[in-house]
This record gives structure tokens, C-alpha cells and sequence, in this order.
């Protein structure tokens, strides 16, 4: 693959990432029926707000170069506690955290080797 493909190909994934999982947040975080889903895991409901505040916020700074790395690792931890959530309420549907977090993940190794390759 020639290095502009991989490039565009890298950009692409980044953008689509960041864009869907800040989307996915804001309705996450302002769904009625998000905090009765909450309610019915014996959650208060107020943690749906916090949780989605919190995971859109990190997609946001994921989406600013200058800020990629800690939105990353913010949305890798987000993505963790999730699945470990899930998995404590008996859901184990968690493919697309874990694809979310293996495209993070991409996204986060490709930039430090951008990085590590830029003449100084």
C-alpha cells in the first residue's frame, strides 16, 4: 500500500471513529430510555449523562490533532469500563466496543509511528 493510501485510509478511520462514537454519545447521554435502561441495571439514571458527557467529550479531543492521544486513551478507558459493565449485568453484546476500541487503537499506534518517522 502506497504511504498517501494508508494515510487517507488512517484519516478515514479516524474521522469515522471519532465522529460515530461522539454521535453515539449524545444520544446515549440525552435518551429517555437510556435512563431506563440504567434504572432497570439498579443504576441511577443520572449516570447515563455523565457517562455520555464524559465518552463525548474524549471523542471530541480524539478528533483534535493536537489532543488525539489523551481523547484516545480516554475512549480505550471509557470503552473498558463499558464492557466490564456489561459484562457484570449479564449483556455480553459488546462487538462494537470492542471494534471501537481496535480502530482507536489503529489510530492511536499509526500516529506515533507518523510521529516517530517526521524528520526533526
Amino acid at each position: 500500500m502506497k504511504a498517501i493510501d494508508k494515510r487517507i485510509a488512517m484519516t478515514g478511520l479516524h474521522w469515522t471513529v471519532g465522529v460515530i462514537v461522539g454521535v453515539e454519545s449524545a444520544l446515549f447521554a440525552f435518551s429517555a430510555s437510556t435512563a431506563r435502561h440504567l434504572s432497570h441495571m439498579g443504576l441511577p439514571p443520572w449516570i447515563g449523562l455523565v457517562i455520555g458527557v464524559i465518552e463525548l467529550l474524549a471523542s471530541l479531543l480524539f478528533l483534535v490533532p493536537a489532543s488525539k492521544r489523551a481523547g484516545g486513551f480516554g475512549l480505550l478507558a471509557i470503552f473498558a469500563i463499558a464492557i466490564v459493565l456489561h459484562f457484570l449485568h449479564g449483556e455480553y453484546n459488546v462487538g462494537p466496543l470492542v471494534v471501537y476500541g481496535a480502530a482507536v487503537w489503529a489510530v492511536l499506534a499509526d500516529s506515533r509511528n507518523l510521529a516517530s518517522s517526521l524528520p526533526v
